[in-house]
């Protein structure tokens, strides 16, 4: 083979996912595959979702690749680092992509990968595979949109490469070289129902100061509604699942191209039953309709936060009225609603906590999920904490939970401000359905109130920075879409 793909993630190292087990294929790999398939290089894909490390160790040992590209995030960090070491020990050249490798090029080089790829991987990948061959690791500094080490350590980075304009032209994502039946079974056993996941484009133009565009950049870039319609046709036709999942940032972000593309659909006949995510402002009533007539069963609304002063300081663009508005519009069509709350952005405070559950009350979400903001570097959010990032482990050590933020509230004070949150929405909404599960609704009042008396006990809790913190911040998990 001329490369060896693979990523670090492994359903078995992961306790959260086995509770939910709602299993995507990696697409930005398998995009990688069928790039450098169509180019003329032999390409092994190895899946590990549904193995394990050792599983990993074992087959590099059998079929003992000469180079490696790895795909790594936030939440494979750490495997990540074990599957270099697992390369290095064969022999192998260790290529790193994704999200992540490439806001800590220093950092990964120093633990063995051999050179870092940043942005879009095909064309990187496309041109470094035959210079390795001839030339091993000489004569890098010329290959856009790479990061190595010289022989005296120093650390080069050598110019971005131009993003893929014509997307349409891109083969689609090669997942038959992958186990699908094992996703469609895993979510079947599990759920009742078989997904599979898609984009149709790549890029965020927005503005949202806590957001990663460290792979697809601030561009947006569309495939023609002709070929991603094709695509599904040609998923229904290979692996009839019962639903889709649209891992665009934001699905409905160009009204014409999106009214084209259900048109397109119409006209074949298909309708699949699918969840995506997109943003209030870019809902209209046609909008709407086409997402009811083409089988959208929710929509996720990135709202973050319903403090308009919080979103304005995000530079989200967005209006908290206005998502209300939204989200009544896709429940009158029977489109479910669910949204993103981020807790614990810079300059929070209790009164914009109470802010955001005014707006979930208002909102009636069908479902909402919350985390706490962690400052992504690259980000004009980090740069704008970036002294004030703790982190009291090493590098190589630590996880997104072991990072703080110097001023802001405390862990426990957002463990607390969770379960007000949560529970006060929900009385909430029973309250609004007219619930007589007096239980129910009696053990809800009394979580809220534990953790809105918590919120106070901690309201003085602020995080400290600490004289061994390396005052570097790492991203959270991508979404679906991004990376390599």
């Amino acid at each position: 083979m001329d490369i060896l793909l693979s990523h670090g993630y492994f359903i078995a190292e992961d306790e959260h996912e086995q509770k939910i087990m709602k299993p995507y294929p990696p697409l930005g790999l398998l995009y990688i595959a069928s790039h450098l398939k169509a180019k003329g290089f032999a390409v092994d894909v190895y899946d590990s979702t549904f193995a394990s490390l050792a599983d990993f160790a074992g087959y590099v040992q059998r079929t003992r690749p000469g180079l490696v590209g790895l795909y790594g995030n936030l939440m494979t960090k750490f495997n990540v680092l074990t599957m270099i070491t697992l390369c290095r020990e064969i022999g192998a050249t260790v290529i790193l992509g994704g999200p992540e490798p490439a806001s800590y090029a220093a950092e990964y080089l120093a633990a063995g990968a051999h050179i870092i790829v940043s942005g879009e991987g095909e064309l990187t990948l496309e041109e470094l595979i035959p210079h390795l061959a001839r030339h091993g690791l000489q004569g890098l500094d010329s290959i856009q949109g790479i990061a190595f080490l010289r022989d005296d350590g120093q650390l080069v980075q050598t110019l971005p490469r131009p993003l893929i304009q014509d997307l349409s032209a891109q083969p689609w994502p090669d997942r038959e070289a992958i186990p699908m039946a094992r996703y469609l079974e895993t979510w079947k056993r599990h759920h009742g129902l078989s997904s599979v996941s898609l984009i149709t484009a790549r890029g965020c133009p927005y503005t949202c100061t806590w957001c990663s565009h460290s792979v697809f950049g601030h561009t947006h870039r569309r495939r023609t509604p002709q070929d991603v319609a094709e695509e599904v046709a040609w998923i229904k036709a290979t692996y009839n699942p019962d639903q889709l999942w649209y891992a665009d940032d934001v699905f409905t972000i160009a009204p014409r191209w999106f009214l084209e593309y259900a048109g397109e659909l119409r006209q074949r006949g298909l309708r699949l039953p699918f969840e995506c995510i997109s943003r209030a402002d870019r809902l209209t009533r046609p909008v709407i309709d086409a997402l009811a007539e083409m089988g959208c069963y929710r929509l996720w609304i990135g709202s973050e936060s319903g403090s308009q002063r919080i979103l304005d300081a995000m530079k989200r663009k967005a209006d908290v009225a206005d998502v209300q508005a939204k989200s009544k519009m896709l429940q009158a069509q029977g489109i479910e609603v669910g949204m993103f709350i981020m807790l614990g952005y810079e300059g929070e405070e209790i009164e914009d906590l109470v802010a955001t559950v005014d707006h979930l009350q208002k909102s009636n979400p069908d479902i909402f999920l919350t985390t706490v903001a962690y400052p992504i570097k690259g980000t004009q959010y980090y740069e704008a904490v970036s002294e004030k990032v703790i982190s009291h482990l090493a590098w190589e050590a630590r996880s997104d939970r072991d990072l703080g933020v110097a001023g802001r509230y405390s862990r426990r004070f957002y463990d607390h401000a969770t379960r007000w949150m949560v529970s006060e929405v929900n009385l909430s909404k029973a309250r609004q359905a007219g619930s007589r599960d007096w239980l129910r609704m009696a053990k809800l009042y009394a979580n809220a109130r534990r953790g809105w008396w918590g919120m106070q006990r901690t309201r003085h809790e602020r995080e400290e920075l600490a004289p061994t913190g390396s005052g570097r911040g790492w991203t959270t998990p991508e979404r679906a879409a991004d990376g390599w």
